[in-house]
């Protein structure tokens, strides 16, 4: 099992969500988070944004599945045909195992 964690626009979320529901990808918890990139924030006029607005979808998949949640995340997170700054992330980790509390099971 793998945990994939894509920070995403906040904009971007509702595509995002709904095309993963259509990949067949249900289970998602999703977490509205501040921060920054390699950009370091953001200034407009006088104002300088140190922390911005994203959402952090996480995900618990089978290995097979990484490839195809990466690339539905990647195809709709995505601003514009090349991509922008502050786009996101994905993360992928391993899960050593996991428990469904209200049957006391292991797995997905």
């Amino acid at each position: 099992m793998l945990m994939v964690r894509a920070i995403v626009r906040p904009e971007k979320t509702g595509i995002v969500l709904s095309e993963l529901l259509s990949g067949g990808f249900s289970a998602v918890t999703k977490l509205d988070v501040y921060g920054r990139g390699k950009q370091k924030g953001i200034k407009v006029g006088d104002v300088y944004y140190d922390e911005l607005p994203k959402v952090m979808l996480l995900l618990i998949v089978n290995d097979e599945d990484k490839d195809d949640v990466i690339r539905i995340v990647m195809k709709n997170a995505k601003t514009g045909a090349d991509g922008a700054f502050g786009d996101g992330r994905i993360f992928v980790s391993p899960v050593e195992e996991a428990y469904t509390i209200s049957t006391g099971k292991s797995g997905l």
